[in-house]
């Protein structure tokens, strides 16, 4: 059903406004997910750091063995992909936690501004 503005005029959007309190709530909030977020770029650039270093590490063993270099960085990568889950587990691990963490606080984030559009007022705020 389309709303008309006599059912929602412009004078609501003062219900849907954030408070004061909101706004501190929020900045809180926002260092804490800060300092998630520099952990999980850290550790999304060691991980990609890792894995080419590794490719440059086989290829340049393989080009050792007088293999050609094209070829040895194709062998390289084919190896290091399976490779590098094994070695890099831990990290790996930290990067899928940090991306599952960062991918709840995003949808939350998403629901509550949801939310907010619809009029409504979180629960924890009111």
């Amino acid at each position: 059903m389309r709303e008309t503005a006599a059912t929602w005029p412009p004078g609501r959007f003062a219900d849907r406004l954030l408070y004061p309190g909101d706004v501190q709530e929020q900045q809180q909030s926002g260092t804490a997910a800060q300092g998630a977020k520099s952990t999980l770029a850290r550790d999304i650039a060691l991980y990609t750091v890792a894995r080419f270093a590794m490719v440059i590490a086989v290829a340049a063993l393989l080009m050792l063995a007088k293999v050609p270099a094209l070829v040895a960085l194709a062998v390289s990568v084919v190896v290091v992909m399976p490779l590098s889950l094994l070695v890099f587990g831990k990290l790996r691990r930290r990067v899928a936690i940090g991306m599952a963490e960062r991918g709840a606080e995003r949808k939350a984030r998403r629901e509550e501004l949801l939310a907010q559009l619809r009029g409504e007022r979180a629960a924890d705020a009111g």
